[in-house]
């Protein structure tokens, strides 16, 4: 059915656009030419501008050519090329200055790896005294709201002794208001304290005021009233600056960390710490690096630094060629935007448009689409930058897990980040995490950058989108028509209302019509203020329950259809009618798998074309053949008699970009599995293997058309795992698999799925491509059973097949790779599409096994057309 209702599209042009906001800055040439700088972007709707932004394509030609004419030599030395280097940096450090409207007299630029490195300089080298009592000594004091490089400061304070007081947005003037603190003048006492906040959230986008620099170091904002002596401000504007104006001599803060990718997308690595030249003199350093001294001795403890600032903190040699681009960055951002007010102009306009879009999503039963974690209603781009963090919600109130929303928009191109963004504090503020939940979601397996979304039902993190100077209304349009195509039930409502209400608050003329009288007339969901406040609570029927199913009881049986193995990990399927099983599960299942010329796994979602090589077994003659049209059949033997054979070499690899982390032991490398209340999904699973030799990887480079090699998992090698094991078990061995030893999945399950594919009315399906037994390719399984009813299999606990037992390990999440056409190898959306539409955002098909060892016969053979029944665990 077509996805978005009349009113929403005509929502999403350009002309309601313009009815929204008038501040899309940039005029129509200007629009061309900078979409002829960044043609690398055509189909693709990047949406991680605070991640990292994009530089011009002149902008690296122009540097390339400056390299080529000149010749720049090492800054520390005095031939002609060196003074070229240093008259160049130099240059660039003014031009810095200038950018933030100061100059060398006020502030110095100091260079460094990133703003991570410029602060950990800032703690390092502060003057921190620690405290006898509560009411002397340094404090260190931050924003609640701030990112984690800066809170990690205190792990340099707190061994010292300095106060830590972590202070949360909504005290920082209402309790200065309150305090009734006499101050003292800061020449009655010396000692030195620092105030750190971000001027923009990289989690919300809110922008603090940037006159809490000077209120603070007045002495007339909260902490800094209540605690004497002289108070510095770090203003964290990392970023900020790649899309706001940040003027230092109307708010002269005392460190300014920066990161220029976020700025010019190029060069990654360099940022830089600006230092108002009154605080510099009070940073002292301990280490010293080459260029930085002015004289020591190496037989006794004397050093003299140089006298200037930056000499003093640059160690070694710094990156010069890096600091030379910024130049043709400058130069760049000057020529296509024309200024930073422009810039600030043109992305808070389709950061509000889309605010203002999203939250008048409503469900077919009225219910809000997302929840938005904002502290405003975007009103003007001096409280809110670019920035919008959300949580998308089913028709049921219940919050969509960020990783499935992060699955469905790659099957878009759409790139958008997801989880806490290193900003735990405003994570917990905005989700209503409390301290206790951070400590028992990482005993449950969660830690920061995981795709562990939800636990308990609750969200540990959230979607965040951000704009950059060469984003356009159609990437707004892309997210949004995403967005109601892939989690909206249908039809769509608008909630008019609010939408009348948004536009009518100074930002344009309002055009809603026709209101929809149920639709709630305020804040779709709450908009949170920086408090812990949760979603409202939605009573909540399970998806599935929509599903009439069958009475059901301990002795229903089911029957097994198909037998696939994977001889070749992401190689084609190798189905069978009987096979026996081993100690890794299914005989010489992912025995094997293709890795570059680096020793990374290649799967189907780096190289499609690996489901066009067909691999077949012959236990009689013990040889594994691998087909492909156009290539002539290569045989390779099954078992490998020593650790050196015929070429072979052993070798390590990575599973996969997510698993287990590695820990050493002493008969078997690296593998096992780490201990408990760590994340098994984070680090990637190391293995041991054995290099098939020069033969096969000349077939296979020249099949795929680049360097590549085949390896075969060690003999020796044993990775096991420690969750879905039975009770008095041993853990389950594992293969090359990803999770577990088998995957099961069920026709019923399949037939639901595909019935929901033909029947979606959307042109660019193609669904006639589907049919029963392509789809069932598609989820790559092991076993395929026929079952009753759709996705029962996910309630099960243990099943046995024929003699065998197993226990469920767990749900099969899944990805992009089950839209690979394993006949073709040609990408396309569904089935991943569809799934997630008609299971209302979830996205897992099929469960994992483990196969429960017995002692009378621990390796039997499994066969198609044998019963399978589901057991409670306790008969096993």
């Amino acid at each position: 059915m077509e996805a978005c209702s009349s009113e929403f599209s005509r929502m999403c042009t350009f002309e309601s656009f313009k009815e929204i906001w008038q501040g899309y800055s940039f005029g129509s040439e200007q629009q061309q030419l900078i979409r002829r700088e960044f043609s690398r972007l055509k189909d693709i709707t990047y949406l991680d501008h605070a991640g990292t932004t994009f530089f011009a394509e002149s902008q690296v030609k122009s540097f390339y050519e400056d390299i080529s004419r000149n010749v720049y030599g090492n800054p520390h030395s005095l031939n002609p090329s060196s003074k070229m280097t240093h008259d160049t940096v130099e240059r660039v450090r003014y031009r810095i200055l200038e950018h933030f409207n100061t100059s060398p007299e006020e502030y110095s630029v100091i260079f460094t790896a990133g703003s991570t490195a410029a602060l950990k300089l800032v703690a390092d080298s502060f003057p921190w005294t620690s405290a006898s009592d509560e009411h002397s000594g340094s404090q260190f004091c931050y924003l609640t709201d701030n990112h984690t490089s800066v809170v990690g400061i205190r792990g340099v304070t707190e061994p010292q002794g300095v106060g830590t007081v972590p202070v949360f947005p909504q005290e920082i003037e209402a309790r200065a208001k309150a305090s009734q603190v006499t101050m003292n003048t800061q020449d009655e006492c010396l000692v030195a304290h620092l105030f750190c906040y971000p001027a923009q959230s990289n989690f919300s986008g809110r922008k603090y005021p940037l006159s809490y620099v000077r209120g603070i170091q007045c002495q007339q904002l909260y902490p800094a009233c209540e605690h004497r002596g002289r108070w510095f401000v770090l203003l964290d504007a990392s970023g900020f600056v790649g899309c706001s104006p940040l003027d230092l001599k109307q708010h002269p803060a005392d460190f300014v960390p920066i990161s220029f990718y976020k700025m010019f997308g190029f060069p990654t690595g360099l940022g830089a710490l600006l230092v108002r030249n009154e605080a510099a003199e009070l940073l002292k350093k301990k280490y010293f690096g080459g260029g930085t001294a002015a004289a020591y001795l190496v037989g006794e403890d004397y050093f003299v630094p140089k006298s200037d600032i930056v000499s003093r903190f640059e160690d070694g040699t710094i990156s010069f060629l890096d600091i030379i681009s910024l130049h043709h960055g400058f130069d760049a951002l000057h020529r296509l935007t024309g200024s930073m007010m422009n810039i600030q102009l043109h992305t808070f306009g389709l950061a509000c448009y889309t605010y203002i879009i999203l939250s008048c999503l409503c469900h077919s039963n009225a219910q809000p689409v997302a929840q938005i974690y904002c502290d405003s209603e975007f009103e003007n781009a001096t409280d809110q930058g670019a920035i919008l963090n959300f949580n998308l919600l089913d028709c049921y109130g219940q919050v969509i897990g960020y990783y499935q929303v992060d699955k469905m928009a790659c099957l878009f191109n759409i790139h958008l980040r997801t989880g806490c963004f290193c900003n735990t504090g405003a994570c917990q503020a905005y989700l209503g995490i409390s301290n206790q939940e951070v400590k028992s979601n990482l005993q449950a397996g969660h830690v920061c950058g995981d795709n562990i979304d939800l636990i308990d039902g609750r969200p540990t993190g959230s979607v965040r989108i951000s704009f950059g100077y060469m984003s356009t209304f159609e990437d707004c349009q892309c997210l949004l028509k995403f967005i109601v195509d892939c989690f909206v039930e249908k039809p769509l409502r608008l909630n008019q209302k609010r939408l009348a209400r948004l536009k009518s608050a100074g930002m344009a003329e309002t055009s809603a019509s026709n209101e929809l009288t149920s639709l709630p007339t305020e804040r779709p969901v709450p908009v949170m203020n920086g408090l812990n406040i949760s979603p409202a609570s939605v009573s909540k029927t399970s998806s599935q329950d929509t599903i009439p199913k069958a009475d059901r009881n301990s002795e229903d049986t089911y029957i097994l259809t198909n037998i696939f193995i994977y001889p070749v990990k992401s190689c084609a399927a190798f189905e069978v009618t009987e096979w026996p099983l081993g100690p890794q599960g299914l005989l010489y299942d992912r025995i094997w798998m293709v890795v570059n010329e680096n020793g990374i796994c290649l799967s189907q979602k780096r190289e499609p074309k690996l489901c066009l090589i067909n691999p077949h077994i012959c236990l009689t003659s013990k040889t594994l053949c691998l087909e492909a049209s156009g290539m002539d059949p290569i045989t390779l033997p099954l078992e490998i008699k020593g650790q050196e054979k015929d070429g072979q070499r052993p070798c390590q690899s990575k599973v996969c970009g997510l698993g287990v982390r590695p820990q050493r032991s002493h008969h078997c490398g690296l593998g096992s599995i780490p201990s408990q209340g760590t994340n098994p999904s984070y680090w990637g699973y190391m293995v041991q293997a054995v290099d098939c030799g020069e033969e096969v990887s000349v077939w296979l480079s020249k099949f795929l058309g680049k360097p590549c090699y085949l390896i075969r998992q060690s003999p020796s090698f044993a990775r096991d795992m420690k969750i879905g094991k039975g009770k008095g078990a041993c853990p389950p061995v594992l293969s090359l698999v990803n999770e577990a030893q088998f995957l099961l999945i069920n026709r019923s399950s399949v037939a639901l799925l595909l019935n929901h594919i033909i029947n979606r009315q959307d042109s660019t399906n193609n669904c006639t491509s589907f049919d029963m037994l392509q789809l069932i390719s598609r989820f790559r399984a092991n076993l395929v059973i026929s079952g009753l009813e759709p996705f029962e299999e996910e309630d099960w606990t243990s099943i046995k097949i024929g003699g065998t037992h197993f226990q469920v390990a767990g749900k099969c999440g899944r990805c992009q790779m089950i839209g690979i056409d394993q006949t073709s190898g040609t990408k396309s959306q569904e089935p991943l599409r569809s799934l997630s539409d008609c299971r209302i955002g979830k996205v897992t098909f099929g469960v994992y096994l483990n196969h429960l060892l017995q002692r009378s016969n621990p390796y039997p053979t499994l066969s198609v057309g044998s019963h399978v029944m589901k057991k409670p665990a306790a008969e096993f």
